[in-house]
């Protein structure tokens, strides 16, 4: 931005006129005063605004995003998205192998938003995937998990999360809940049902908590659905929520749909219901399908 300097107006008169220049004068001084300022500002937004960008795409790829994620396994299929509110967000997903027959699921929200609800999410994930080991129960592992965030948890945030562990053999389904939302479960050929599964308190909420897990048994043709609570909780313009009914109803009107192909139409659906009003949460899903059971030929995949 250019300089006023060349506005100036030298009057020596003491008169109307000379008063007039004076206050022109001042004016000048202050105009260029806020044009520094502004100059300033708008290269701190900028640089901050690059710095969001990186940390953005470094989330991004933090988060499995890669589809079809494992395409050698035939046993199940597996898709999930996230939309933040911001440019981070707190919500995170993953999905690992525990070993050759053990597949992890993990959905998580952590309280507030921007770049520290980010950086615990980064160390949530990490410590909850290097804790789930094989034949390991999973309240164990949130048991661990919820102390060793409380160690690092100077800001006050919390965790929401839940974790399940599919056995591609048996489809014994183990998972643990911290103060995170019911999955809906779709039965093959039935419908979607949200599942009243007990849920603990939340992660680094308070040192010494103990966690339990529970236990289901899916079969070839189920899928499971689970999502953070942007979903249930968007809003419209009349302040309505989306709510559970809503979910429920457009999961079962595209229950035949593979996981690739639902949570697209499930998104479309909140946008369509939101419509103008922002977005103050972050969207994020996921849901895994058992397509087929695992051929255990080696006696030590039953370890």
């Amino acid at each position: 931005m250019e300089h006023l300097d060349e506005f100036t107006v030298d009057v020596k008169t003491r008169d109307e006129v000379g008063d007039l220049a004076d206050g022109f004068g001042q004016m000048v001084k202050e105009l260029n005063e806020y044009i520094n300022n502004l100059s300033r500002v708008t290269a701190e937004r900028e640089r901050i605004g690059a710095e969001l960008d990186v940390a953005t795409n470094i989330q991004k790829s933090m988060l499995p995003c890669i589809f079809p994620a494992f395409p050698k396994r035939k046993e199940f299929d597996i898709y999930a998205t996230m939309t933040p509110a911001k440019e981070v967000g707190g919500d995170f997903y993953d999905f690992f192998m525990v070993d050759e027959r053990h597949l992890a699921i993990v959905m998580a929200d952590v309280s507030g938003k921007g770049v520290p609800a980010a950086l615990f999410m980064v160390i949530g994930k990490t410590l909850i995937k290097d804790h789930t080991r094989s034949g390991r129960s999973l309240g164990d592992v949130f048991t661990e998990v919820n102390d060793l965030l409380c160690e690092s948890n100077s800001e006050g945030l919390f965790i929401t999360a839940f974790e399940g562990v599919l056995d591609l053999v048996t489809g014994e389904f183990n998972y643990v809940n911290a103060g995170h939302e019911m999955p809906f479960i779709c039965r093959a050929g039935e419908s979607y049902e949200a599942q009243k599964i007990r849920a603990g308190f939340v992660l680094a909420g308070m040192e010494g908590m103990k966690y339990r897990a529970g236990s289901m048994t899916l079969s070839v043709g189920d899928k499971v659905f689970q999502y953070t609570d942007g979903v249930t909780e968007a809003t419209n313009a009349q302040n309505e929520l989306y709510g559970m009914e809503r979910l429920g109803e457009v999961l079962n009107k595209n229950k035949d749909c593979s996981p690739a192909e639902l949570l697209p139409k499930v998104k479309e659906d909140i946008d369509l219901f939101v419509g103008e009003a922002p977005q103050f949460d972050d969207i994020t899903m996921l849901c895994l399908e058992y397509k087929s059971r695992m051929e255990c030929n080696d006696e030590r995949t039953d370890n």
